[in-house]
């Protein structure tokens, strides 16, 4: 049975958009998900299940919609895309707390540059369907902007090998 990562945007520890990981783990075996399991309370899910992609994503959000009583995004990934995402990081050799993910939902658009600032020396590249960055100085003080971000939900890159790994055992 395939293994699949989701990607909640918007869900945090406190605040807005909370979610008890315990929770998001009862979802999964709700929607018939199996081995459902989270990593750090930052809305990263690995589950298995026989469904498309597609009809993956449609199920959490729904589920979360319901739960959260408005719309949540959930980026998906397989096991294998994740894979990939990892093996084609453009900054390898750079610090993996400075540098994240930003999973989109669909193909990265071709003008992702456009209204892109890299005032502190940022560094940007793309991917299939994610943005890879790399905040030199840490995200703190940055003052860095990429429009074609904003949909998305970004992971660094120790999250990212975490996950890969998960979803690979």
């Amino acid at each position: 049975m395939p293994a699949f990562i989701a990607l909640l945007r918007a869900v945090n520890v406190g605040g807005t958009g909370k979610l008890p990981m315990s929770e998001l783990i009862d979802m999964a075996k709700a929607a018939g998900f199996t081995q459902p399991r989270t990593y750090i309370a930052s809305g990263n899910l690995v589950f298995d299940s026989p469904l498309a992609e597609a009809q993956v994503k449609a199920t959490l959000e729904r589920s979360l919609a319901s739960y959260a009583g408005k719309p949540v995004s959930v980026m998906v990934r397989t096991a294998e895309e994740m894979a990939a995402v990892l093996a084609a990081n453009p900054f390898p050799g750079r610090a993996p707390n400075h540098t994240v993910v930003v999973f989109l939902d669909g193909p990265t658009p071709k003008d992702w540059r456009e209204g892109l600032e890299a005032p502190d020396g940022e560094e940007a590249a793309a991917g299939t369907r994610e943005l890879y960055i790399h905040y030199g100085s840490g995200m703190a003080r940055s003052r860095f902007k990429l429009p074609a971000a904003a949909g998305g939900t970004a992971r660094n890159i120790n999250t990212v090998t975490r996950l890969a790994a998960m979803a690979g055992e």
